[in-house]
């Protein structure tokens, strides 16, 4: 079987249990590493802060170090958050990359601050900052095009890299500001699939077409646990929903245990928690393949873009592996 719709990879520099921050981004540069030898199109890093297990805060210089690693494939954001920035700011960021790396460096662009609030107060940002998303976006445009939008100000480096944008969403919104811009639109179905077939369609409606992009193009988020036996990766899927409903539930001030995750999981709680990863393909390639088919249809997706949520590290290496080769992405 072939997947109709190429493949991409959303890492979140995941930090394991037992691992170092420092061997958590090492396993990051490996996976890109392997990743551009399978075939995947690209890897996008989000932004998120104030969170143990997450290593990618620092988006554009995470960016930087596996492009530095790397000889070919593509590398972006997906996505940094621009309410937590000035325009200015990230467009000397990535315009620096693109000089760097010609042809390799994409930006997707959300409008979340990806973190808590107490969090956000620390960034130093003004709370009614996601309001200006789509003046910010347009601003940026101008700092990475010929023509910026702030009288006397320019981007060095920057100017005219044309670095391609994307917007990314979980809701209606995001799927208007894409449209109206006449950009690229990423929904974030791996972990809020709720209104992914609204919003592909109100997206699909109301495109304009831009200089950058003459047509709609869709690109969903999907979960996949891919292993050699079904049974492995029911093992797999169960770990990773109690790694889940660990991060999101508290004891207290303690952190739940392992056999409490598993009782919450049958739990109103826990059901809830399982629906954020509504759309997970989970079990041997094969059976990831026709589910990846099957998603690609109903989400109305140009392509996809994959985050493997589990656990254990060789088995997270393994999961892509398989994923590259089920979908014949891998180099010939």
């Amino acid at each position: 079987m072939s997947l109709p719709l190429p493949l991409s990879v959303l890492d979140l520099a995941i930090v394991g249990k037992g691992e170092t921050i420092r061997q958590g981004l090492e396993a990051s540069v490996a996976l890109a590493q392997r990743a551009e030898t399978w075939g995947f199109r690209r890897i996008w890093y989000a932004e998120h802060h104030n969170m143990r297990t997450i290593a990618s805060s620092a988006t554009s210089v995470l960016i930087g170090h596996v492009a530095a690693n790397t000889e070919r494939i593509t590398l972006g954001a997906g996505g940094v958050m621009l309410p937590n920035h000035s325009p200015l700011q990230i467009a000397e960021q990535f315009g620096t990359l693109a000089t760097l790396f010609p042809g390799r460096i994409e930006l997707g662009l959300g409008r979340a601050p990806g973190t808590d609030q107490q969090t956000f107060a620390a960034l130093r940002r003004d709370p009614t900052a996601s309001e200006r998303f789509p003046q910010d976006v347009q601003e940026l445009q101008g700092f990475l095009g010929a023509d910026s939008l702030v009288p006397g100000v320019q981007a060095f480096p920057g100017q005219e890299t044309a670095v391609p944008l994307s917007i990314l969403g979980s809701s209606l919104y995001g799927a208007q500001v894409a449209a109206a811009l006449g950009l690229p639109y990423v929904f974030a179905s791996h972990f809020a699939p709720e209104a992914l077939e609204r919003a592909v369609a109100l997206y699909r409606r109301e495109f304009r077409p831009s200089a950058q992009l003459a047509a709609p193009h869709v690109m969903a988020g999907v979960n996949v646990i891919a292993a050699d036996s079904a049974d492995e990766s029911a093992v797999l899927l169960r770990a990773v929903q109690i790694s889940r409903v660990k991060q999101l539930l508290r004891a207290g001030d303690r952190t739940l245990t392992d056999d409490e995750a598993e009782a919450v999981l049958d739990m109103p709680a826990g059901e809830q928690i399982r629906s954020m990863t509504r759309y997970t393909a989970s079990g041997t390639p094969d059976a990831v393949g026709r589910y990846l088919e099957d998603f690609a249809t109903l989400a109305d997706a140009d392509e996809l873009i994959v985050m493997c949520p589990v656990v254990d590290r060789e088995a997270w290496f393994r999961s892509f592996e398989l994923l590259a080769e089920q979908s014949r992405v891998a180099a010939a």
